[in-house]
């Protein structure tokens, strides 16, 4: 076991109910939503830390906690000879403690003692709903050469994005001197940082935090059981009151990054992989993204023109045109049918043909997607079963609405998990 795995353990957060990803979290938590067709969020901050090295990981979570407890116990198996593992955290009642997880640090201060007896220096504190690559080892120099007692991830943003982060200002020696959360638009020219050539060419001038800590062990224990004890949220009371009380270091990010905080970026990121040179590299050697690992067919496909489009393993595909796509594991998709800017998260299961028989008989879909559909601008979730001659059409035109099958938002129509559209339906 090298230094870094003997010295860190992971926190990764759960995060709330996650009613921005609304009906993406219906019954499943934010960490569960499956993403690039093949994989769940809380995949990416377990594979960041397994490629840097850090392989002992606790996931905190308290919502919907079913599937994702699956998905864990499925997928992250180390040696019987290494110290690694990958445990679940759900929230508790305990006698000292009879209520929910009230915000970030009040989840890790109530997991500190399912943590405290393990040997460790550092606790890296991860959210389990952002999408992006990083060594946390080249963190965990930083914050040893800086001295530092906490240390926070920081990424330059624009003028749009600031205020929706925490904005920080830091001195010569990376040391953050102040801290604002969510500032309103009037105070950001105060809030302006030198964040480099490149970055500000690009008119990111501000500092914003990740939500991406580490902190020295005991330095935590103070914070959450002896200054602070009260204190439910990082961002709101924890980081701004630690600026003067201990040494709080900026660990600058320059790689891609972002918060799938709501429907729209969780869509966005998605139709981001099927770029050219996309921003999130799914195909780099030294970063893989691990996640579980199913015995699929490959995927089938015929008569079809595929436009940037990714296939997951497993699809069976007939369609006529699939263009700007993710296409989730299992898929299926109809003679005829078009499909444009869409997410379609794929299928748990195969139908035999039996089955599709007797469906056929009860004038139930197929699961998939039947014949001459035309889908633009959607996000299918899973196991959904759409008949033949379906149109849907999203876009600015359609207003936010919650149909007992469907969700838009921003434009975006989400076909809800386990919905049966019939023939000819129109949204």
């Amino acid at each position: 076991m090298n230094t870094i795995s003997k010295s860190v353990v992971a926190v990764i957060l759960g995060g709330g109910a996650g009613s921005r990803l609304y009906p993406l979290t219906a019954s499943r938590s934010k960490p569960a939503v499956p993403i690039a067709g093949k994989y769940r969020l809380v995949d990416i901050p377990i594979s960041n830390c397994i490629n840097s090295n850090i392989n002992r990981m606790f996931v905190l979570t308290q919502f919907n906690s079913a599937s994702l407890n699956k998905h864990i116990k499925n997928t992250y198996h180390f040696s019987a000879f290494s110290t690694g593992f990958v445990d679940i955290l759900a929230a508790e009642q305990t006698p000292d403690n009879p209520g929910w997880f009230q915000g970030t640090a009040d989840a890790v201060r109530q997991s500190l003692r399912h943590i405290r007896n393990m040997d460790f220096e550092y606790i890296l504190i991860l959210s389990g709903d952002q999408l992006y690559q990083m060594d946390f080892g080249e963190m965990m120099e930083s914050h040893k050469n800086n001295g530092a007692d906490i240390t926070i991830a920081t990424i330059p943003v624009d003028e749009r994005d600031a205020p929706e982060f925490g904005i920080l200002k830091t001195d010569e020696q990376s040391y953050i001197t102040s801290f604002i959360e969510k500032p309103k638009k009037e105070l950001l020219p105060e809030w302006a940082s030198d964040t480099g050539a490149d970055m500000q060419k690009a008119g990111k001038h501000y500092l914003a935090s990740m939500g991406i800590y580490i902190f020295s062990k005991q330095v935590l224990y103070d914070l959450l059981n002896t200054a602070h004890p009260n204190a439910t949220d990082f961002g709101k009371e924890i980081i701004p009151d630690s600026i003067s009380n201990f040494k709080v270091s900026s660990f600058q990010y320059d790689g891609y990054w972002t918060d799938i905080g709501n429907i729209y970026s969780f869509y966005e990121a998605n139709l981001a992989l099927t770029q050219e040179i996309p921003p999130f590299n799914l195909f780099d050697n030294n970063k893989t993204v691990y996640s579980r690992a199913r015995m699929l067919p490959p995927a089938k496909i015929s008569g079809t023109t595929l436009e940037k489009t990714i296939i997951a393993e497993g699809s069976i595909i007939l369609a006529s045109r699939l263009e700007q796509s993710v296409v989730g594991i299992r898929a299926r998709i109809g003679h005829g049918t078009t499909i444009v800017s869409t997410y379609i998260m794929g299928n748990d299961y195969y139908e035999t043909i039996e089955e599709m028989a007797i469906n056929k008989e009860r004038g139930l879909p197929m699961i998939g997607i039947g014949e001459r559909c035309y889908i633009k601008d959607a996000i299918i979730d899973k196991n959904c079963r759409i008949g033949n001659d379906v149109r849907i059409n999203g876009g600015k035109h359609l207003v936010n609405t919650d149909h007992a099958l469907y969700t838009v938002k921003d434009g975006i129509v989400v076909v809800k998990k386990q919905a049966v559209l019939p023939d000819g339906f129109v949204i």
